[in-house]
């Protein structure tokens, strides 16, 4: 079967470059292509092997894990091929970057169940259909098949040193925190899949960068040649100050309904909104609207319609605006996310209703919340955390909102 390959002129990959924070090695003057990607990619006779490994150890996947799948799609369109590895084997140890004590070890069965959701939550970012572009490999295919022999020979291509050089690692030992052996197996087992599916090129964020050159080091060992790493940026949360993440509320989930997405979205704080287009959209930099409020509402509208079309993107900007002119009246569409009550025990104290809602992350942050003035209920202010709903009856059917991005319609 043949493959069409792009090959860009020099003046032609914007693509490759966008919102890429670095690239090893790379030697922008070179013409060899050991050195240069930018030579590699347009004196290549074949698709290149473009490798992006994730961990599924939970299902949580929000718009920062989507950076690296949208350059990983950059790399389809232009004709390589996509191997998209499944961690079914290393998300037994979890991977300890960035982690201050041992993560817990999931089962068999718990890792089956996030990466099938996993991989349901990168379809509309990855080429599924296109021949050729894309491999999905499960690494216990070959880490399963080591042993005993082949794993000594595998932790003998590093010494402890090395190891502790990894900035977790590092601070960890140094506050005499317990890291366990198995850890370390997680960056060689990482760096093997490179060895197993001939790599060429393997993408990751920032703090992935040691992984990324275990992955070269393993592949001069094994006889091969070293692939290149693309390392993309952290994103920062809708907070604008700390990164993405579902535990500090600040995330934009794959998974969520449209005007929950757009509303988020919508107000992109001023010094994130340029990355955000950067990363996470591919609209000209040089043709967004210069009005901070009109490149809010395209940056949502792009960005919801990626995941859930064109039309359910506009519905959720004319629901999203209801929610502001007439908070009391039912939006339209089906955008709008819902919260059963029939979760909930009666008689409940508005905080617990958040709370048990999502709405807020428990009662504390409910009672701050309410305090502070951001809760209503269908467009009214409710200040009094003591308020009692003694039935169902009287909430279905109202909108229940912590501020202007977070909010459910009740239900039965």
């Amino acid at each position: 079967m043949s493959v069409n390959i792009s090959v860009p002129a020099s003046d032609s990959l914007d693509w490759l470059f966008r919102g890429v924070t670095e690239i090893f090695p790379h030697q922008p003057n070179s013409t060899d292509p050991t050195e240069n990607l930018a030579q590699r990619l347009a004196q290549t006779d074949r698709p290149l092997r473009v490798k992006l490994g994730i961990d599924p150890t939970g299902v949580d996947i929000h718009l920062g894990h989507s950076i690296p799948l949208r350059k990983l799609r950059s790399f389809q369109d232009a004709g390589h091929t996509a191997v998209l590895i499944i961690g079914d084997f290393t998300a037994r140890i979890g991977d300890p970057t960035g982690k201050s004590e041992v993560r817990p070890q999931l089962t068999p069965a718990q890792v089956a169940d996030n990466a099938q959701a996993y991989l349901d939550r990168v379809r509309p970012i990855l080429d599924f259909d296109t021949p050729g572009r894309l491999e999905v490999r499960y690494n216990s295919e070959w880490l399963s098949a080591l042993d005993l022999g082949e794993t000594l020979s595998l932790l003998a291509t590093m010494t402890v040193g090395q190891m502790l050089a990894k900035e977790g690692f590092a601070n960890r030992y140094q506050q005499e925190t317990p890291i366990f052996l198995h850890e370390f197996l997680y960056p060689l087992m990482q760096g093997y899949d490179s060895v197993a599916v001939k790599a060429d090129v393997e993408l990751g964020g920032t703090d992935q960068k040691f992984n990324l050159v275990v992955g070269r080091d393993l592949q001069r060992h094994f006889g091969h040649a070293p692939q290149f790493g693309l390392l993309m940026p952290i994103l920062l949360g809708t907070d604008g100050v700390q990164k993405m993440s579902k535990s500090l509320n600040n995330y934009v989930g794959l998974g969520e309904d449209a005007l929950s997405m757009y509303s988020k979205l919508e107000k992109t704080p001023d010094n994130t909104i340029k990355d955000y287009f950067t990363l996470l959209t591919d609209l000209p930099l040089n043709r967004l609207p210069e009005h901070p409020r009109e490149a809010q509402k395209l940056l949502a509208l792009t960005v919801v319609t990626q995941y859930h079309g064109q039309e359910r993107a506009l519905q959720a900007q004319a629901d999203a605006i209801a929610l502001i002119t007439k908070p009391g009246q039912n939006v339209g569409g089906d955008s709008i996310p819902e919260f059963s009550l029939a979760a909930v025990n009666f008689p409940t104290k508005i905080f617990q209703l958040l709370a048990a809602s999502g709405l807020c992350s428990g009662s504390n942050d409910a009672k701050r919340q309410i305090q502070g003035g951001a809760v209503k209920l269908d467009g009214s202010p409710i200040s009094d955390i003591e308020v009692t709903y003694d039935d169902a009856a009287d909430l279905v059917g109202k909108v229940l909102q912590v501020g202007k991005k977070r909010f459910k319609k009740l239900i039965n």
